[in-house]
């Protein structure tokens, strides 16, 4: 399947309630595939992501095309957000602590290859802490500097493990025994498709 036909199926996808007034709505998405102006149109199909209720196979034609398009970075949003309609929309705050204090010293890598441990309140057999793996995405920015602060999204492993997980919750970041950053947890939602 090419690019155009890879973007028409994707919005065709798009259900027709979540349009408001100043929305992108599929005949937007339409007047540029029309005009073989793809990346605007995947760009456009990509700014869904407010949107609580769209479909993994949405998600999964927009990374097909997105890799047609050799755009590497929007590939991997979309691939995430499909893993995302799977397992479930965790978003937080995280800040990370100094460099100074912490053992990292580089940025971390926004765009969802940190699969950092949790301490998500869950406790082991004999009562210590159990932490949990979930991948990173740090929202609109390439990367997250030591001491710097952003609203990400996790991806857990497990995502039954995360289920207690609720808004306002605090959850320490490790990358090793100590804590490297500290979260506010934004908003949980619901996979669209129960896993």
């Amino acid at each position: 399947m090419d690019v155009p036909e890879l973007l028409e199926r994707a919005s065709l996808l798009v259900p027709e309630a979540v349009a408001d007034a100043g929305d992108v709505t599929v005949s937007d998405v339409w007047e540029y595939l029309v005009q073989d102006e793809w990346e605007v149109a995947l760009s456009l199909l990509e700014e869904l992501s407010g949107v609580q209720a769209l479909p993994p196979a949405l998600w999964e034609a927009l990374a097909d095309a997105a890799e047609e398009l050799r755009l590497g970075r929007s590939a991997a949003w979309c691939r995430w957000r499909w893993c995302e309609a799977r397992s479930g929309v965790i978003r937080a705050d995280l800040a990370l602590r100094p460099a100074a204090e912490a053992r990292r010293k580089t940025p971390v890598p926004g765009a969802g290859v940190l699969r950092p441990l949790w301490d998500i309140g869950a406790r082991s057999p004999s009562g210590g802490p159990a932490v949990g793996v979930a991948a990173l995405w740090v929202e609109n920015l390439p990367s997250l500097a030591p001491g710097g602060r952003a609203a990400v999204r996790l991806l857990p492993l497990t995502p039954a493990h995360w289920r207690h997980v609720t808004v306002g919750q605090r959850i320490a970041l490790h990358e090793d025994r100590t804590v490297a950053g500290t979260t506010t947890v934004l908003e949980v939602r619901p996979p669209v498709v129960p896993g």
